[in-house]
């Protein structure tokens, strides 16, 4: 393929963009895979098995088969949608690709088994509530498009907001006009974007440095690995007009390298950017210059830190610095730098493609837009949301979501990663804005939504969260290093039944010390999991400490022992194979007993129990088994 002629003005671009348009709107029908966040489920499989059948039906003139990144709904995964009329199948397997082919692309015929709910009525993308209820903003490419090919991307609009900015506009109103947009940075402590790019573009010095912020570390956070695999482009135009108006010519993207699809599509994308001149000296014909390195981190949560990431940038270990000064001010090679994470730089086109006032149409008050959210845990219809701020968290839960899984109730949400906090049921109707979060103690971080049902023990999810952020501590203050540590050690003995009269007191103390006293974003929230679950779930601190009981039969050495219900035991022999003290009888097809003298409490009758019939008994409670 010959190399593509470098854009040498916003007119060559329009132009471009015009005949792409045309080369990719020439097929009647395209089939659009999901091979990023699917590959897990086989989608890898699926692009050349629809090729093949769709080559064997002589359909190739008319059906584009695409590799794309996410669409969104993980629950269903390995999902496809079938364009123009936007048909939705999921769980889609190789074996099924020769029926889509021929009953639904050439036949336009529903196959209700693949659709949502494994209902024709759910077939289209409009029909399903997951999709329904979200405003795709920032995710608007998102599955849309091959993000490994810039010509789709400029077909579909990518890089017409970096045209008007380094074309038509002054670094100050590029700033002026997201200032008006009122764009709070995505990253977690939603800094305002245009008072960061100013106080940058006003810092004296001839060499500035631009970082995009990849380093997403939270559990079951995937909203930025999302946009670097499904529209790497859009964060480049964001980064390019984020250059422009700071006035810098380096860039970064620090991204992790447990990333692996992510790091290959950036490369990419910066690579046939800097082809069509996107990127380099003269972009676009003007007098500007601007390139991007691509950096993989190691893997530490601190890093996504930003004095943290800069140290790791430099080559040194990771571990946040003293502020001030701010990075703006000194930071990489002890030279002005803005950083802004992935999403932030994401939202920037739309604000120059469509002006400030378009921009700040939705959402709240004091957090404008849209937020995207990585909703998991105990959830139907998980997976990559976008909703504008100050939508609910019951719309996102229930609207969105599917609501909990049948039989169970709502708990609680944790919001904001490990060291974000755990909003309950009776805030359900609470507006997610950066401001809302923070009244009850919890924050909006990068975007992971953990949802919990009623089994869940609010004790125990602290101290995982706990875990992972003392695990994660860099060590270099000791209000991180000491305190987590030692609430992590109260945490263990309550979970272990040593829980001590005025432990929920000590951990409140420490944790309030803690928020006063640490060094980097990291420290000063790390105890906001146990304060906010001893703020709303004080009665579960108290059954463990004083009644030596867990009420979500959760925590093992509270555990007292095990029973099987009759009525719902359909005799599978699954618990009698699995027990390794042979402590459950019974025969075939017929309710089963464990003799509790025999019993050594292992759980491994519940963990593979079909239908729900083991229990767990602490202090004459029960709680009923989760199906596996």
């Amino acid at each position: 393929m010959a190399e593509p002629t470098p854009i040498r003005s916003a007119a060559d671009l329009a132009a471009l963009r015009n005949r792409l348009a045309g080369e990719f709107g020439r097929f009647g029908k395209r089939i659009l895979i999901c091979s990023t966040g699917c590959r897990a489920l086989g989608a890898a499989d699926l692009g050349a098995a629809f090729r093949e059948k769709v080559s064997e039906a002589g359909l190739t003139d008319e059906v584009a088969v695409v590799e794309t990144g996410c669409h969104g709904l993980c629950a269903m995964a390995p999902v496809i949608v079938i364009e123009p009329a936007d048909i939705v199948y999921g769980g889609v397997k190789v074996k099924d690709v020769a029926e889509i082919v021929e009953r639904t692309v050439r036949g336009n015929e529903v196959i209700d088994r693949l659709c949502y709910e494994k209902d024709a009525a759910f077939a289209h993308l409009s029909s399903i509530p997951f999709y329904r209820h979200q405003v795709k903003q920032v995710l608007r490419r998102c599955g849309r498009l091959d993000p490994k090919r810039i010509d789709e991307a400029i077909a579909r609009g990518a890089y017409t907001g970096a045209a008007k900015a380094v074309t038509e506009m002054t670094p100050e109103q590029i700033i002026q006009e997201v200032t008006e947009a009122r764009l709070r940075g995505r990253g977690g402590a939603g800094f305002p974007t245009g008072m960061k790019w100013t106080f940058c573009r006003q810092s004296s010095g001839d060499d500035k440095y631009l970082i995009c912020n990849a380093d997403e570390g939270d559990p079951g956070a995937f909203m930025d690995r999302a946009l670097l695999e499904g529209d790497p482009h859009s964060v480049l135009e964001g980064m390019i007009v984020a250059a422009r108006a700071i006035g810098t010519n380096h860039g970064f993207v620090y991204v992790r390298a447990e990333y692996p699809i992510a790091v290959e599509h950036i490369n990419r994308a910066v690579a046939d950017a800097r082809k069509y001149g996107l990127l380099g000296e003269g972009i676009l014909g003007t007098d500007m210059s601007f390139d991007i390195e691509v950096r993989e981190g190691a893997g530490a949560f601190v890093c996504g830190e930003e004095t943290a990431l800069i140290a790791s940038l430099e080559g040194h270990r990771g571990m946040p610095r003293p502020r001030p000064p701010f990075p703006a001010v000194s930071g990489y090679d002890a030279k002005p730098t803005d950083i802004n994470n992935v999403e932030t730089f994401a939202n920037v086109p739309l604000i120059i493609e469509n002006g400030a006032a378009e921009y700040a149409s939705r959402g709240t008050e004091k957090s404008k837009g849209t937020k995207i959210f990585a909703l998991a845990g105990k959830v139907n219809n998980t997976g990559l949301v976008e909703v504008p701020m100050g939508t609910t968290l019951r719309q996102i839960v229930h609207d969105v979501g599917g609501g909990v899984p049948a039989g169970r109730t709502f708990k609680a949400a944790q919001t904001g990663g490990p060291s974000g906090g755990c909003v309950p049921a009776e805030h359900l109707d609470m507006p997610i804005d950066y401001d809302s979060l923070r009244e009850v103690g919890a924050i909006m971080g990068s975007g992971g939504l953990i949802v919990m049902d009623d089994r869940t023990c609010m004790v125990d999810i602290a101290r995982y969260f706990l875990s992972f952020v003392q695990q994660e501590s860099c060590g270099k203050c000791s209000p991180c290093r000491v305190g987590t540590r030692k609430m992590l050690d109260i945490l263990n003995r309550i979970c272990e039944g040593d829980g001590r009269p005025g432990d929920a007191e000590e951990l409140e103390r420490i944790g309030n010390t803690i928020l006063r006293s640490g060094m980097c974003g990291l420290g000063l929230t790390a105890p906001n999991p146990v304060l906010s679950t001893i703020r709303f779930f004080r009665d579960e601190y108290d059954a463990h400490i004083n009644e030596k009981r867990c009420p979500a039969c959760v925590c093992e050495a509270l555990i007292t022992g095990y029973c099987i219900d009759p009525e719902t035991c359909i005799g599978c022999g699954n618990c009698i194979k699995a027990c390794p003290a042979d402590a459950i009888v019974g025969k075939k097809k017929e309710p089963h007993q464990i003799k509790p003298e025999v019993c050594i409490r292992c759980g491994a009758c519940f963990a593979v129990c079909p239908t729900s019939a083991v229990l767990k008994e602490s202090k004459g409670l029960e709680a009923k088994a989760t199906a596996v």
